[in-house]
């Protein structure tokens, strides 16, 4: 944001006042350098010193954030509204059947705050007939699990006319995104990233912002899913539930029309020899990509929203739903360079744009389009690495880990053909959550018990203990698995196959004898997003310090439509204690009012 103010010292008093009052301006646009939100510190997270982030307190890079938070008295206040927009004309110049939009834009705009602001956001659902909730995607919400935004969850859908306000401390710093979480309602557009500022682990000069790299569809998304649901109607004959190719990938919203005339590349600036701090995002319904910087490398920096060790790599695979921050040093010859989203050949989703592309251009270079277009980066095999060193290290006991019935999810492709159904359920059952009656209702009202067993209730009632879960996908589908209200420590996972399609004989079910070595519980790759492999397994452990219902899904759209997802009621008798319950009432008391009654359509998928 900029405001010009004609005497510099009505300038400094203005802002002064307006963060002791807690109140902001405007929030700052993608890509933008967010310097309003740095701390007033000269000598504190500079160019030189980003491992700082204020000396008195001292809150630095070494700071262990789930336990310790700034405390700076500011709110940062928006307002996100939520429209309806048939052939609306997107940004690669093509209409989209259906979308939803957020202030009438897309990606919506930026969340913006500083390590440990708190964080106030109205929504208002002026979609035409849909309910939503707006899902922080990242977000710890540490002892706020009423804030979490998902629908049938933690609250019910918000009722079309109506709004709610969410609030909560960052008590973490990084990239985070916010998306609806209300069916596959976000592919059709409802969704924007979040930039929290705070410390990183190498020194740059810029703040270049937020950078989403996801699939745009030009249909709408709930016809897609029907289409994806039935069986007997698949995009790939002989593959029931296979879903079709994304009709783009956008960048920050923008790309070129990949089928003819229309559209334009988005376009990044670089300050020659300035290191520049971008902050990745993959938003899709179904792509993941393996993205690249023609003629430079990555330094990542963080992974999800946990500091790491800094290491530099010259390709970097971004799963659906995770978050990188990287540093890129312009200290190549004043140009134009592509920066490319690769596909794998495996399943991870694949376009009608088979090279999408966005350009970084240096201050100073002629306005044209690259020349060079680099070389192909290795196949990802859908595959996140597993070898990033957090800053702030955890340890989890790996020698209490025993893979038994009561720590084992099973991942399976179902079709129930006497319903022409896909689903994808987990230990043999599909979620399906009741909007009317959200899992922190039923809390509320103390019959957690009667609960029906489709709502793939977990209960982990102990308090600040290792929890570990084995994750077997029994399917050629690598899955992007993100865990609401955690960090998950990765502690191991089978192979990534090259080839998961057709297999023979394929299945690697998890072996305690040989595979039980392997796990790493000092200090692993933490993250709260990562990569279930196909036809093999994942062990994740989370320790359980956040009382509430939180939700641990694919981020597939269609899996997730299907089913593929859990939930983890953690510390049950805590949560009326810990959060304000009654916060659920004027919120269901609308959806109730509306749904079923007076709604033009009925609940067909899991409702998440």
């Amino acid at each position: 944001m900029a405001v010009t103010f004609n005497n510099l010292l009505a300038c400094c008093s203005v802002l002064w006042s307006l963060l002791m009052c807690g109140i902001v301006l405007a929030a700052p646009s993608a890509l933008q350098e967010s310097k309003e939100l740095q701390p007033r510190q000269s000598t504190c997270n500079t160019a030189t010193n980003r491992q700082c982030w204020t000396t008195s307190p001292a809150f630095n890079i070494n700071t262990d954030y789930e336990t310790s938070t700034p405390s700076t008295g500011v709110t940062r206040t928006y307002t996100l509204t939520l429209t309806e927009v048939n052939n609306w004309i997107g940004g690669d110049g093509r209409p989209k059947v259906k979308a939803m939009l957020v202030n009438g834009q897309f990606p919506g705009p930026t969340i913006t705050a500083n390590w440990g602001d708190r964080i106030t956001i109205t929504v208002n659902n002026n979609l035409v007939t849909n309910g939503s909730s707006i899902h922080f995607h990242g977000i710890r919400q540490k002892n706020t699990n009423n804030q979490d935004g998902a629908g049938g969850i933690t609250e019910c859908p918000i009722a079309p006319t109506k709004s709610k306000t969410y609030s909560f401390i960052a008590t973490q710093y990084g990239t985070a995104w916010y998306h609806s979480h209300f069916s596959a309602q976000y592919g059709n557009g409802v969704l924007g990233p979040i930039v929290i500022s705070g410390p990183a682990s190498s020194n740059y000069d810029i703040d270049l912002g937020p950078l989403m790299v996801g699939d745009w569809y030009l249909g709408a998304v709930n016809q897609i899913a029907a289409r994806v649901n039935n069986p007997n109607n698949p995009y790939i004959p002989g593959f029931p539930g296979s879903p079709p190719n994304s009709d783009n990938v956008l960048f920050n919203g923008k790309n070129i029309n990949p089928a003819g005339a229309g559209g334009s590349y988005a376009k990044f600036t670089l300050t020659p020899n300035k290191k520049h701090l971008v902050r990745l995002i993959n938003p899709s319904v179904q792509n993941s990509f393996t993205l690249t910087l023609v003629g430079h490398s990555f330094t990542i920096v963080a992974t999800d929203m946990v500091p790491i060790q800094p290491v530099t790599v010259s390709s970097l695979y971004v799963g659906i739903g995770q978050r990188y921050d990287i540093i890129i040093d312009a200290n190549q010859p004043v140009g134009n360079y592509w920066f490319n989203a690769s596909f794998s050949p495996g399943p991870c989703g694949i376009s009608n744009n088979p090279r999408p592309a966005a350009i970084f251009q240096y201050t100073g270079a002629a306005n044209t389009n690259p020349t060079a277009v680099g070389t192909a980066p290795p196949d990802s095999k859908c595959a996140d690495a597993r070898t990033y060193v957090p800053v702030v290290a955890q340890t989890a006991p790996v020698a209490s880990f025993t893979a038994t019935s009561g720590n084992t999810l099973n991942t399976k492709i179902n079709i129930d053909n006497s319903i022409a159904r896909v689903f994808w359920p987990v230990n043999n059952s599909p979620m399906k959550v009741n909007w009317n009656n959200p899992t922190l209702e039923y809390v509320k009202n103390g019959n957690v018990g009667s609960m029906p067993a489709n709502e793939n209730v977990i209960s982990v009632p102990t308090a600040n203990v290792w929890t570990f879960w084995l994750i077997q996908n029994n399917s050629s589908i690598p899955h992007p698995v993100h865990l609401h209200g955690h960090d998950v420590l990765i502690l191991g996972a089978s192979p990534a196959l090259a080839n998961p399609v057709n297999p023979t004989n394929r299945l690697r079910p998890y072996n305690p004898s040989t595979d039980g070595p392997t796990l790493v519980g000092n200090n692993p790759t933490r993250r709260d997003t990562t990569m279930l492999p196909a036809w093999g397994w994942l062990v994740v452990a989370y320790k359980t310090a956040n009382p509430g219902a939180w939700l641990f899904h694919c981020h597939i759209a269609w899996h997730v439509s299907q089913g593929l997802s859990v939930q983890f009621l953690e510390q049950l008798s805590a949560i009326p204690t810990t959060m304000d319950l009654n916060t659920l009432t004027a919120n269901c008391n609308n959806w109730d009012a509306y749904y079923p009654t007076n709604a033009p359509f009925q609940q067909d998928d899991s409702g998440i």
